[in-house]
């Protein structure tokens, strides 16, 4: 049976019920995963190996049939196509030999050419289409140029951002035109997505809502409407979701970026949320991953307030953040099932 709720909510259309997938929607919580990475330990060979990587989008989808399927991969991905290489060591996340941190490590950065240097997703993207059949939505991603400048000049994960934000402040100038290099190569990354297959693609800015409003205008928010307006004068319909994690400072100049749908964590009631991004743009979201900890009948609970508080139209159903390690299998299932069995008829929106 053929499934396109996702793409229709994500381009405005009138549906049943809200479409729905889980952001980490393939890992550490699924047992089949585990025992995939204790085959293959490597990160980079379970997202750069086609054949692996597809295995893995495919785990959720054959165990809940979400009404999206994305690919296994990491925002990561482009990064040695463009001349910063990282290692990702299973117990410590992202890790960057050589940080950037000067001018001439900026200047020697070279123009992506995806289909040369990561043939893999194309592969990935292409053997998923074919895989899910029109099933459900397939997605892509990629991660915005303030989250990446973040890795790449922390060297790593990072608490405070200290060194990027010593940068930002001390020599501007220098990373701003680290921020353009990675606009760049993220918007002809992002194109070579949809080129492969990718029916909707979502841009992840996890860190920058570590930035002030202020900064955000500043050294996010700019380089997000370079890589969408790239995309979309490339792709004009593709529905294009922006994520940042803590956003709830950040919601109206997130909308600002000309993406059509705003993922929206769980520290903003989604009714509050509706309300401030008004009625032209769609949102997803936004339950607490946590709650999958509970009962089920608070996962019901939780799941029909945010439906009724989104309303009827243009929103996708998600997490706010990503489905945490170690959350019971059960409790995804039924998650999945209670809003697949959603109809908007059955819920008091006034």
């Amino acid at each position: 049976m053929e499934n396109y709720k996702l793409l229709q909510a994500a381009q405005g259309q009138e549906l049943d019920r809200p479409p729905v997938w889980m952001m980490r929607q393939a890992g550490r919580y699924m047992k089949a995963y585990r025992d995939l990475r204790q085959k293959y330990p490597s990160f980079r060979e379970r997202s750069e190996n086609p054949e692996i990587a597809v295995e893995i989008s495919l785990q959720p989808f054959h165990a809940f049939k979400p009404d999206g399927v994305i690919m296994f991969s990491d925002i990561l991905t482009p990064l040695p196509a463009i001349g910063i290489p990282f290692e990702i060591i299973e117990t410590r996340g992202p890790v960057f030999e050589v940080p950037i941190r000067t001018q001439s490590q900026i200047d020697a950065l070279t123009p992506i050419d995806p289909e040369t240097s990561l043939p893999f997703i194309r592969q990935i993207l292409t053997t998923l289409r074919q895989e899910v059949n029109n099933q459900a939505t397939v997605l892509g991603f990629v991660g915005a140029p303030w989250t990446l400048a973040a890795y790449a000049i922390e060297g790593k994960s990072s608490k405070d951002y200290a060194i990027i934000k010593n940068m930002a402040y001390s020599q501007p100038s220098m990373l701003h035109k680290f921020l353009d290099k990675l606009a760049s190569a993220i918007a002809q990354y992002a194109c070579y997505q949809i080129d492969c297959g990718a029916q909707v693609l979502q841009l992840f800015d996890s860190w920058a809502g570590q930035l002030t409003p202020e900064d955000f205008e500043m050294f996010s928010l700019p380089y997000l409407k370079q890589v969408v307006k790239h995309i979309k004068a490339v792709h004009p319909n593709t529905p294009l979701i922006l994520y940042v994690n803590h956003s709830g400072g950040l919601l109206e100049l997130m909308a600002q970026s000309g993406v059509d749908i705003i993922s929206v964590d769980w520290t903003v009631d989604m009714a509050v949320a509706r309300q401030r991004l008004g009625s032209d743009i769609g949102v997803q979201g936004n339950i607490d991953p946590c709650i999958l900890f509970g009962p089920q009948d608070l996962i019901r609970e939780r799941i029909v307030e945010t439906v009724r508080k989104a309303g009827k139209t243009g929103h996708i159903f998600n997490l706010g953040h990503g489905v945490l390690q170690k959350t019971p299998e059960e409790n995804v299932a039924f998650f999945f099932e209670t809003v697949k069995q959603l109809n908007y008829s059955s819920i008091d929106f006034n």
